[in-house]
């Protein structure tokens, strides 16, 4: 019988179990703002809606179990992924990061807790009801057994204390103060368990992101393509893809981001026609169409800042045309799948202004079918489209 010893025995003698420990929201939020917790390039950007931020601060109140670990690396002398600050993901390049801890798995939670512990203002309308006992959303006006978790829950006591006081009267202050603090106090001291890596490498920490995720969301090539855009200054995230979302939800097509992998692969998608508009000097090839499997990360990495600006707003600005299109001719029926919008933000790029047959697209629109058909024939009704061909 063979036996690799050697190795086995090694793993056996190695319990990275025994680094463990715990830290409570308070201690994290204040290693996030001392700079000594940091994020790695290749995580995903923040997806988590109010309704997940308010599942998390009520569980954390009134859960009877533990949230899940979070997991760590210690940077060591193997430095070698990019690091971004939390919320605002700039990067950080001053050469410091050698012993700081990098968030491999748990930046959503993180981020949650420290927007409250900094008083962010995206959660100003997140907030602690003590009347019905529970954390929500709010999008009226708040009422005075209404705190912001900005508040509440902000680094400063002082803060909630000077709130509660100049807001209410004295009677009612005086009533609500003690329970408040007993709130902020139970969830600045909950505790994480914590597991912490030592100096891993970057195929390491996204083999150990994916172990932990294997039955959610998991760090594709695109992603990790697109963390690479933040050495050129370029936060797809940011400047791109936020944006792109942000529009097709304000007309109302929110829906249409499904599996959730789309939330990238539709607008990177997406930038196919302008990339070559722009860089191909507006020549087509087939395999460049607005679809998932065609996107190009690989040849947009290699674009500088100036490049990426100039598709991003070309991409956006189709985008526009096209969903005001969809409304201008009351089609919001017809569009039932992201590749209407991407296909019309393609030909709204490529064809010229003078160019464009307003009577055939809407019958195009109407007509058009993506059920059951291959990548191939995808591709075809996309060159057909931008060639005027309908």
């Amino acid at each position: 019988m063979k036996i690799n010893n050697s190795k086995l025995q090694a793993a056996s003698n190695l319990n990275p179990t025994k680094k463990s420990q715990t830290m409570t929201i308070s201690e994290l939020s204040e290693l996030i703002e001392d700079g000594k917790l940091t994020i790695p390039m290749y995580q995903r950007g923040l997806s988590w809606n109010e309704d997940k931020v308010v599942a998390l601060f009520n569980y954390q109140l009134f859960g009877k179990a533990p949230v899940a670990p979070l997991s760590l690396n210690s940077i060591g002398s193997n430095d070698e992924v990019p690091q971004l600050s939390f919320v605002t993901r700039e990067l950080i390049d001053d050469g410091s990061n050698e012993g700081k801890m990098s968030v491999v798995d748990g930046q959503q939670r993180l981020t949650t807790n420290y927007k409250a512990y900094s008083n962010d203002e995206s959660f100003q309308n997140v907030i602690l009801d003590f009347t019905q006992a529970r954390f929500k959303k709010i999008s009226g006006r708040l009422r005075e057994n209404q705190i912001p978790v900005g508040i509440l829950l902000n680094k400063e006591q002082s803060v909630l204390q000077e709130y509660i006081y100049n807001n209410l009267g004295s009677n009612e202050a005086n009533q609500l103060f003690p329970i408040a603090i007993s709130v902020r106090t139970k969830l600045l001291s909950y505790s994480y368990t914590v597991h912490i890596a030592g100096n891993m490498t970057e195929n390491e920490q996204i083999e150990w992101f994916e172990v932990l995720n294997n039955a959610g969301s998991r760090v594709t090539m695109i992603e990790l393509a697109l963390s690479k855009f933040k050495v050129h200054d370029f936060d797809m995230y940011t400047q791109f893809i936020n944006p792109y979302k942000s529009l097709v939800s304000e007309y109302g097509f929110e829906e249409l981001f499904s599996p959730f992998s789309s939330n990238v692969s539709y607008p990177i998608a997406s930038l196919n026609p302008a990339f070559e508009k722009n860089q191909r000097n507006g020549t087509h090839n087939k395999n460049y169409a607005p679809i998932p499997s065609d996107t190009k990360e690989n040849m947009l990495i290699k674009l500088n800042k100036q490049e990426l600006d100039s598709i991003s707003e070309t991409t956006l600005s189709g985008l526009q045309l096209a969903l005001d299109f969809i409304f201008d001719n009351s089609l919001q029926d017809y569009v039932t799948k992201m590749q209407h919008i991407m296909y019309l933000t393609g030909y709204f790029v490529f064809v010229n202004a003078s160019d464009i047959k307003i009577k055939e697209l809407v019958s195009w629109l109407q007509t058009v079918s993506f059920d059951n058909i291959s990548n191939g024939e995808k591709r075809d009704i996309f060159n057909d489209l931008i060639k005027n061909n309908i």
